[in-house]
């Protein structure tokens, strides 16, 4: 019976473009010079920060919300509370949130650029929040609204003097006005469900929920935040994760539209457009494909053809 030709291979679309760790490097340098940017809008805005945050307590008053004062003074009169507190302020903040960048980028590549945008938008609108809404944090306001500073309290402990989580004699590269939202918080919550949706043990299921929970606790009690400074860190996550579709779906179109104007900016997957040969077998140049091999054993010699084109265990022409 003559065999029937298999069918060839379904040749898949080209996926998109792999993850490049010096793709995604300018967005850290874009998020911090839009950090620097506000950080020197407000310098000099003291007096609205310090308006800002009275507003914030006597909000919380009306409310009958008051987290925040109890808190302190337990991290205040408890130092093994309030010094891991400190630490936890000081540190996790810029230690985790990468580590998760990094693991998703390297282990959930699938969900890297998804989640990534999520959190960039949502860094955004904070940093928006900082720049139009500049709020003193309860630990810089006068001694009489009931509030310490345990960073300052606490720096003989740690790395950081009386600038919030920033080293000595650095105090001058962070905003000390950044209260309203608490993106402390709200990296944490991100944190939080990364790992609860990508982590693969109850461990980290766990570690998703205790981390943003504490990180409130610890914003608190260290008289760095409101209480309303969390809610809105929270809040923010919400908006951004809304957004974050949209803006994925626009950055892929600007994506397009500069590689159909730059053709140099297409990735290259390995052959694009050169000529499919031996009906998608890939072959060096003088090598012959097995059909051609069995009919040039069963038919002859191709006119022309050499004797090391003869395939092997052919024989030598007779002289």
């Amino acid at each position: 019976m003559p065999q029937t030709e298999a069918p060839a291979p379904h040749i898949e679309a080209a996926p998109r473009t792999r993850l490049r760790w010096w793709t995604e490097l300018p967005l850290i340098v874009l998020v911090y010079a839009c950090y620097s940017a506000g950080r020197l809008v407000v310098r000099g805005d003291v007096a609205g920060a310090v308006d800002h945050g009275l507003a914030i307590l006597r909000l919380e008053k009306a409310l009958h919300l008051n987290a925040e004062h109890p808190l302190n003074r337990l991290f205040t009169h408890a130092p093994w509370l309030g010094v891991p507190a400190d630490f936890w302020y000081a540190s996790l903040h810029y230690v985790v949130t990468p580590a998760i960048l990094v693991w998703l980028f390297r282990a959930r590549a699938e969900h890297y650029r998804r989640v990534r945008t999520w959190l960039m938008t949502s860094t955004f609108i904070g940093l928006i929040g900082f720049t139009l809404l500049p709020t003193c944090p309860p630990r810089l306001l006068s001694a009489d609204n009931g509030f310490v500073d345990t960073m300052a309290q606490y720096s003989s402990y740690g790395w950081w003097g009386a600038d919030a989580s920033a080293p000595r004699g650095m105090g001058g590269m962070t905003n000390q006005y950044a209260a309203m939202p608490s993106l402390h918080v709200g990296w944490a919550l991100w944190c939080g469900v990364m790992l609860w949706r990508h982590g693969g043990t109850r461990w980290t299921k766990a570690a998703g929920v205790a981390y943003p929970l504490l990180t409130a606790l610890v914003v608190m009690g260290t008289a760095n935040h409101y209480l309303l400074d969390a809610v809105a860190g929270v809040a923010v996550m919400g908006v951004g994760a809304v957004l974050a579709p949209l803006v994925l779906r626009a950055a892929e179109r600007v994506r397009a539209a500069l590689t159909a104007r730059v053709p140099a900016l297409a990735g290259r997957s390995g052959g694009a457009g050169s000529p499919i040969v031996s009906g998608g077998c890939q072959t060096s140049a003088g090598e012959r494909i097995p059909r051609q091999r069995e009919t040039r054993l069963g038919s002859g010699a191709e006119p022309g053809a050499s004797s090391q084109d003869a395939g092997e265990g052919a024989p030598a022409p007779a002289r």
